[in-house]
């Protein structure tokens, strides 16, 4: 089996070259020569950075700054401030207040 495969394979790709065998090859053409003026305008055209008329056309869209986004989130961290720093110094006086590590004030009132 595995040599019918490789048979078939070869027997292929001899087959496909025979055929690009059989075609006329073609001569080499080359560009015709311009002139030193449209050498120059193409020049000065590729420096420009305009290589076709569609770049002309294209009109980038300008995505607005979003004001009223900004506006409402800055009016909520107005008015959440007050409230994060009286819940920070809550926190922070429980932190103190239940220090376990050397003598702290209510341990103080305790051993009076």
């Amino acid at each position: 089996m595995r040599t019918l495969s490789r048979l078939v394979l070869l027997s292929a790709l001899l087959s496909g070259g025979a055929a690009l065998a059989g075609r006329p090859v073609q001569d080499f053409q080359p560009p015709p020569a311009m002139t030193e003026e449209e050498k120059q305008a193409l020049k000065e055209q590729q420096l420009r950075g305009n290589m076709n008329a569609y770049s002309k056309d294209i009109q980038i869209k300008e995505t607005p700054v979003p004001w009223l986004a900004i506006g409402l989130a800055g009016l909520v961290f107005l008015v959440a401030t007050p409230f994060a720093l009286r819940a920070y110094r809550s926190t922070t006086k429980e932190i103190a207040n239940t220090n376990t590590f050397g003598l702290s004030g209510a341990r103080d009132a305790d051993e009076e």
